[in-house]
């Protein structure tokens, strides 16, 4: 017998199903082989020629072992650059039980509230906190960094000013901004013919007809507070609104913006317990005046009641998405940061108000400690009041004195013309005050002060019209859980409220909710990679550096492109930035009256909002009969719009799952035309290996790092969107101000940090590297082979809408539940409620097909489950075979019902005409294996007309924490 030396390959594990599963698979659905499904399936015409050329896969020990060096090239310095990005301490029972934890990270937006309890009410916490801290009356679920918060501002303020008679066209920029936020203003603000105008704000004249709107650093850049009650008053009886970007920690001790008058308060809530992570993810927050709730962009959590009464959360407002609004959407924020907002709203509850004011306290003393030091060295300080950061006057000289002595010392200062910035935070000591002032001693050829720097002798000196006086964060849940036990019981609690990846599929058509494998998750956590500021110099970053350089280089041979920008936070930012660059290269080329974007009637809803944003004109091209582009339609508008045609924006495989034979016939005469061609990358793990964009005939793509390549949904963020770009376009991918990053002509930041949420990458560079070509090959294979085994098992059950030339669908497809409503009084919604009764979440709900589910399996799931859905499926179409035949009621049924919770099933009280049993156990595994929504339906149109979007009264919330069910 021969004895193998070979290890098991991470494709095994990764991919569902089994050889003699997918050998029974091919059968069962006609297919002769996996190649002869593929050939059946993908256009010969598009297939690639050769194989990706990709490092050979690595096992899940071999890759780790890899990667931890890579790590250690990164150097830990301590850092006090401050900018937005500080050092943190994340309390160890939120870093285990919820960032380390796949109950929290593998949950998908909670469109489907039932199922979705504890991360709402997660995301309610961190909306009261934040509406608590900025003294502002309503706050959304987070937004993706404070560079894309401040442009939401400057959107928002936009939209308000059309209301007004005065017809202003200028957003002013304090000076004291952050630079990446300047930028990442200035960018969005350009397409959209607004004039960004950057100074000092104390010589601005607010009668200036031309301004509508303004954005202050709270405190600044360098440290500076500034009282900015006079200046929000005079700018309120001038018509102009005003935003304040402000430090969340400063703010338990700092008279908050929103008791100055300010009408929206934006920032970063990464200092709340979530690590620097070289940039990302972080949550960025927005909150604002109640009268602009629906103005405000991103998501809100509110309350509302399920059908019998008990107080249930979920999104509110959900007819602002841009899903629905598509062009007429004010903003493309489709991925947020949930998980991110999730762990800083649990930091805020692990701390209370009184944890986070002594943390606040902590560092104000630090920092006072150091000018008391730099002072006695004679040093020039600045002598306005500041928090935790101070900037140090002083020559070229002298400055590059400090910085030898600090590299010598691991320290990071921020050094700018004429100043040195110091920032303190959480993580820093006492003994880093010494650190920090033998550097400036030695520097200037001094002693360090040894006295005189006496913590106990500390007071708050601020002005008194600064200091805060209101109280924060009074409601309950901010209090309760001062001990590890406590606080660990309600994190599981929340958890087990939540449907997951842990617990079964989410067939999300469109999004892709596959393996997020444990080896790809492990290396987020390790210091090297965590606990590096995006701004320290380069040579201090050769880990990351190389990370950046192999994964770039890797998905520019996976798309078939030339460059990768990896800057792009999430999917939508990613369709904003191919977008901006496409009209860039068209200035470029004089050609600036081209805005046209041709947008297919079945794309996704970011891809018109996204248009929109970048300044183009929407121009809808309808599909034909079997779903595909309208080829005469297209023709027709390409040719009335040549003149001005910028850009088509494609989804490949379509919105309707399908490989669409004539795309490249489409792309030729969209480049015939001149235009470019933008490839939607949502579905482009239908395509690794067999096929490109590049092969398709775009020009540019966006990659949705958090569906074809592994990172995790975190319950809707956070996500990574890379653009993809030939060489046509690779000299306008986007810059930043403070780190050199793009091309020679790149457009501005879309992003604040550099390389966007740089921590997570490493998770797709793992899938990528341990997969490797045959292993991606596979992958893409078995998802196409996962749906169509799906659609034949559910196609005698439900009609298909469509499909491809020779029946087969691509990675996923549609079931067209739309005779239901007429036969049975069942709509989709009715299907997806009855679906949490089986343990499972809905497919994609009524789109991109109004009353249809689109179901996306992907390969990473196994025969058993798959089998497990369908059996699901085929009995809910058989409950709604009772109604049509009119053995189950039409108005109160197992359908219109669902979902059934525990105190439904379990009341002593049961007047409904079917039996409680089949109400909760319709399948027999049901009996050993059930999830239970923890509300039943719940009243959206209430929630809408009543909107309350922070934590739920004091009572409500006490019942809950006995554990009353429903609540």
């Amino acid at each position: 017998m021969k004895i193998s030396l070979e290890k098991e390959s991470f494709a095994d594990r990764h991919i569902g199903p089994g050889k003699e599963q997918i050998k029974e698979m091919l059968q069962q659905i006609g297919a002769d082989s996996l190649e002869a499904l593929i050939d059946e399936t993908v256009p010969k015409s598009i297939r690639l020629k050769h194989s990706l050329n990709l490092p050979a896969p690595q096992s899940e020990e071999e890759y780790l072992e890899q990667l931890k060096r890579c790590a250690k090239m990164n150097d830990q310095f301590r850092s006090f650059i401050g900018m937005g990005y500080y050092d943190t301490i994340t309390p160890n029972v939120i870093l285990r039980n919820v960032i380390e934890n796949p109950g929290w990270y593998t949950s998908y937006t909670p469109y489907q509230a039932e199922i979705s309890q504890g991360r709402l009410e997660a995301l309610i916490n961190f909306q009261t906190m934040i509406s608590d801290l900025t003294g502002m009356e309503i706050a959304n679920a987070s937004l993706l960094d404070e560079g894309t918060a401040a442009a939401e501002a400057l959107s928002m303020f936009m939209e308000l000013r059309k209301g007004s008679k005065r017809k202003a066209n200028t957003f002013f920029v304090s000076e004291g901004c952050h630079p990446q936020t300047i930028a990442v203003v200035a960018g969005r603000a350009e397409p959209l013919g607004i004039e960004v105008r950057v100074g000092n704000h104390r010589s601005l004249d607010l009668s200036d007809d031309s301004l509508f709107g303004v954005l202050l650093q709270y405190p600044d850049t360098d440290g500076r507070i500034y009282d900015y009650h006079d200046f929000i008053g005079e700018a309120g009886q001038e018509d102009v609104l005003v935003a304040v970007a402000a430090d969340l920690m400063s703010l338990t001790l700092l008279k908050p913006p929103g008791e100055m008058g300010a009408d929206a308060v934006v920032g970063s809530a990464q200092r709340f317990g979530v690590p620097m992570g070289f940039g990302g993810p972080h949550a960025g927050f927005f909150a604002t005046r109640e009268a602009y709730k629906r103005r405000v962009p991103g998501r809100i959590i509110g309350v509302t009641n399920d059908q019998e009464g008990n107080p249930a959360y979920r999104m509110a407002l959900q007819t602002r998405e841009q899903h629905i609004r598509r062009e007429k959407a004010t903003s493309n924020i489709c991925t947020a940061q949930v998980l991110l907002a999730v762990v800083s709203g649990f930091y805020g509850v692990w701390h209370g108000p009184k944890g986070l004011r002594r943390i606040a306290e902590r560092i104000h003393g630090l920092a006072k400690l150091t000018v008391t030091g730099l002072a006695k060295l004679g040093y020039n300080l600045p002598g306005e009041p500041f928090f935790d950061t101070v900037s140090v006057a002083t020559d070229s000289k002298l400055m590059e004195k400090v910085r030898q002595q600090a590299l010598e010392q691991n320290v990071n200062l921020r050094y700018q013309k004429g100043k040195i910035g110091i920032s303190f935070d959480e993580a820093k000591s006492f003994e880093d005050v010494g650190r920090i002032l033998k550097i400036f001693a030695e520097a200037a050829g001094k002693q360090a002060p040894e006295s005189g720097l006496e913590p106990e002798q500390l007071e708050l000196d601020w002005p008194d019209s600064l200091i805060r006086r209101s109280s924060y964060m009074e409601h309950p849940v901010f209090s309760s859980f001062r001990s590890e036990h406590e606080m660990l019981r309600y994190l599981k609690r929340l958890e087990n409220r939540d449907l997951d990846l842990t617990h079964s599929m989410i067939s999300l058509g469109s999004c892709t909710m596959k393996l997020n494998a444990t080896a790809e998750m492990i290396p987020l956590t390790w210091p090297e990679f965590s606990k590096l500021h995006p701004f320290v110099p380069q040579d201090q970053a050769e880990g990351y550096s190389r990370l950046f350089a192999e994964l770039e280089e890797w998905l520019a041979e996976i798309t078939g492109y030339s460059a990768v920008s990896l800057q792009p936070n999430s999917g939508a930012q990613g369709e904003l930035t191919g977008l901006m660059m496409i009209r860039a290269f068209h200035r470029q080329n004089r050609q600036p009256e081209r805005t046209v974007c041709l947008v297919p009637s079945s794309a996704h809803g970011t891809n018109p909002a996204s248009a929109v944003m970048a300044g183009m004109d929407v121009v809808v091209v309808p599909c034909d009969d079997h779903g595909n582009i309208d080829l005469e339609q297209l023709e027709r508008l390409a040719e009335e719009h040549r003149d001005r045609l910028a850009a088509l924006m494609v989804t490949y495989p379509s919105t309707h799952g399908v490989f669409e034979e004539q795309i490249q016939d489409i792309c030729a005469l969209i480049h015939q035309k001149g235009g470019l061609v933008y490839l939607d990358g949502a579905n482009m793990n239908a395509q690794v290996g067999l096929t490109s964009p590049a092969a398709i005939g775009a020009d540019v793509c966006h990659l949705n790092l958090h569906k074809t390549f592994c990172i995790p949904h975190g319950g809707g963020g956070p996500g990574m969107g890379p653009v993809a770009v030939n060489e046509k376009l690779k000299p306008f991918l986007p810059t930043h101000p403070v780190i050199r990053t793009g091309g020679e002509h790149g457009i501005s930041p879309v992003s604040a940090a550099p390389w966007g949420s740089a921590s997570i990458l490493s998770i797709s560079h793992a899938y990528i590297r341990m997969l490797g070509t045959p292993g991606l090959e596979k992958a893409t294979k078995i998802a196409i082979l996962n749906a169509n085994y799906l659609k034949e098992r559910l196609k005698p059950h439900y009609p298909i809408l469509y499909t491809g030339r020779n029946g087969r669908s691509a990675h996923e497809f549609i079931l067209d539940l739309r005779s239901f409503r007429q036969q049975a009084g069942i709509e989709a919604t009715d299907v997806a409620k009855r679906l949490m009764d089986y343990g499972f979440h809905a497919p994609t709900m009524s789109f991109p097909v109004p009353g249809t589910l689109m179901v996306e399996p992907t390969e990473s799931e196994s025969r058993e489950e798959l089998d497990r859905f369908c059996d699901a499926m085929i009995r809910i179409r058989e409950e709604i075979r009772e109604i049509e035949e009119g053995v189950a009621d039409r108005e109160m049924n197992l359908l219109n019902q669902a979902p059934h919770t525990i105190r439904t099933i379990s009341s002593d009280q049961w007047n409904r005409p079917y039996k409680r049993e089949r109400a909760a156990f319709p399948l027999p595994e049901l009996r050993f294996n059930k999830f239970w929504p923890t509300v039943s339906r719940v009243d959206d149109a209430y929630g809408d007309r009543n909107l309350f979007c922070s934590c739920v009264p004091v009572e409500e919330w006490q019942e809950a924490e006995r554990g009353v069910p429903g609540v």
